[in-house]
């Protein structure tokens, strides 16, 4: 692994600092610094100085497995939980060419790493007229009018794909709750830039997290707890790794889309007019694109504490070298006495009957045209 040598000039302490993986969802570190970075950049460069408002739209978990198989069927969810708020904040806002403005994050995983297809969308509370002003819609949005034109569009694209019948779409519409949700949160006023930056960091949030994970090395064994910390749920090592790694976009996918007065096509016709007026976007004092890619003042920000103080002395470190010739590396990793690659023992093995594919049980999925049901 390359490094970087970092010395203080004043006592002369010197320490390691190994360079970023660069791997998304699962370097704690590197995760961490995007989300950060994706923060910074909305707050920035998309996110109006207007009200806006959160949203998460979710499925039931009779249909889930459909969209685990074909992740394809991800970006029809995102483009219809759009439709249904373009829908009503055109009607809401009730002034002719408005344009509705939003960020949406697709998100696979739940609180203990099942699969929950769900999207978390940070959308503008109105609607940008021809002239950049923007129509703010009724402060009190009742989320329960948009769930009905959800879930009617949402069956509708499985039925269209053959992937569900009539008869499945007629059970869940007889459930006393389908499963299918939406929320929304209060209205997030701009002067509030703070909860957008930090709204926007969640929503492209890492699918695990180390510090709820625990590692049994001698039975092979991953315990992993719930948010709360009051539940938790047993994995083999192989499992978890099954389970995580059903999480992982696959090559090209956007996991993070940019909609309405928010697109990239919008805000590049925007620039190329010259009216993206600065006052119109959340200014972030703390931001600076000059600095944007400073490591070490993200470090500073996410841990808050700065690398580059000397915790000897409390000086201001120097770096004084990049090493990136293994040979080089393996030898100060051996006069440290660090073994990269060492293992007090190989895994137990583990040979056992194969069981469900995942965790969906027998109850999980219907099949509506069974003679029985």
């Amino acid at each position: 692994m390359k490094h970087s040598t970092y010395r203080c000039p004043n006592c002369k302490h010197e320490y390691l600092l190994a360079f970023s993986c660069k791997r998304r969802h699962f370097c704690p570190s590197c995760h961490t610094k995007r989300c950060v970075q994706f923060g910074e950049f909305a707050c920035s460069n998309v996110l109006k100085n207007v009200p806006h408002r959160h949203f998460v739209f979710s499925i039931p978990k009779i249909i889930r497995i459909y969209f685990l198989f074909d992740r394809t069927l991800l970006k029809e969810l995102a483009r219809i939980a759009w439709e249904v708020l373009s829908c009503y904040y055109k009607n809401a806002v009730s002034k002719e060419g408005t344009a509705p403005a939003a960020i949406c994050s697709i998100q696979t995983f739940g609180d203990m790493l099942g699969y929950n297809p769900h999207l978390h969308i940070l959308c503008a509370d109105g609607g940008f007229g021809n002239s950049g002003i923007f129509y703010a819609a009724a402060a009190g949005l009742d989320a329960t009018i948009l769930e009905p034109l959800f879930r009617h569009k949402v069956l509708s694209m499985l039925k269209r794909r053959g992937l569900i019948t009539d008869r499945v779409i007629e059970l869940i519409s007889n459930w006393s709750h389908s499963g299918f949700n939406v929320y929304c949160g209060d209205r997030i006023y701009p002067r509030d830039a703070k909860s957008m930056e930090n709204i926007s960091r969640y929503i492209i949030r890492a699918s695990f997290s180390t510090e709820r994970l625990n590692y049994i090395s001698e039975d092979s064994r991953v315990i992993y707890k719930s948010k709360t910390g009051n539940d938790t749920k047993e994995f083999e090592a192989l499992d978890f790794i099954a389970s995580i790694t059903s999480h992982i976009p696959n090559r090209n996918e956007q996991t993070v889309r940019y909609l309405g007065y928010y697109s990239n096509v919008s805000r590049g016709k925007r620039k190329k007019q010259g009216s993206c007026q600065s006052d119109y976007v959340i200014e972030n004092e703390e931001y600076n694109k000059s600095f944007s890619k400073s490591w070490a003042r993200l470090i500073k920000k996410i841990y808050e504490v700065d690398p580059l103080t000397c915790t000897k002395c409390g000086g201001s470190m120097r770096i004084i070298a990049f090493i990136e010739d293994y040979k080089v590396i393996r030898k100060i990793l051996d006069w440290l006495g660090i073994d990269e690659f060492r293992r007090d023992r190989p895994p137990p093995k583990r040979f056992q009957a194969a069981d469900l594919f995942d965790d969906f049980s027998q109850d999980d999925y219907i099949n509506a045209d069974y003679s029985d049901f």
